[in-house]
């Protein structure tokens, strides 16, 4: 199997989720045929599942997805080596010491956010300046605008493990968000992967829209 050809389906599953072979084809620009090859070798491997799903009419549809294996194919900021400073942190500075560190990190990714957002008005152009923030830390982040406001989708989280042996760091992203797109903003977490979702997503509306919804 190419490589590149690899990293490219595994990458249109982890971002786009379950897809079958046609849909993964037409957005790949391979031939069906090929990818069906490919999904096959990577099934193999066991980086890859498929399910038989039923429609309404005609043959079922066979989709694809990530298994857990291929789900680890992703970067992971060497999780060992996080693992190990997290419990030396609560080991010699207790958890008051693990959450000044979080609060440290918020604050200091704060300041880098609003910086890059201080020529910005537009909630829009700010979400979509966030998504692109959070894509160039491994987050394979996108926004997305929907009849509320936005969506802002992040297919791979790049802290999976220190968020997992704490949480205070997946609380403390919410309240950055919260925190660089302004008090005019309503933003809620509505997936989670550390709650058995296959990502991180926020939903984020401007207050006057979220009033007039209710």
């Amino acid at each position: 199997m190419a490589d590149r050809t690899r990293t490219r389906l595994l990458n249109a599953l982890k971002s786009a989720g379950p897809q079958t072979a046609g849909e993964l084809a037409e957005d790949l620009g391979v031939t069906s045929v090929a990818i069906r090859q490919h999904l096959d070798g990577l099934n193999q491997e066991d980086l890859v599942g498929f399910e038989d799903v039923k429609g309404s009419v005609g043959r079922p549809k066979r989709v694809w997805q990530l298994t857990s294996k291929g789900h680890q194919q992703f970067p992971d900021n060497h999780a060992n080596l996080i693992l190990g400073l997290l419990g030396g942190v609560t080991d010699l500075y207790g958890e008051d010491g693990l959450e000044n560190l979080i609060a440290h990190r918020e604050a200091k990714a704060s300041q880098s956010y609003s910086a890059a957002m201080s020529d910005v008005s537009d909630l829009k152009d700010k979400v979509e300046i966030l998504a692109d923030l959070r894509s160039h830390e491994g987050y394979m982040a996108e926004a997305i605008s929907d009849r509320d406001g936005f969506l802002l989708i992040e297919n791979h989280c790049s802290i999976c493990a220190a968020a997992t042996a704490c949480q205070g760091f997946c609380r403390s992203e919410l309240s950055l968000f919260k925190t660089v797109l302004g008090p005019e903003v309503t933003v809620e977490r509505v997936e989670h992967l550390l709650s058995g979702d296959r990502r991180c997503m926020y939903r984020i509306t401007p207050q006057d829209s979220a009033e007039h919804s209710e």
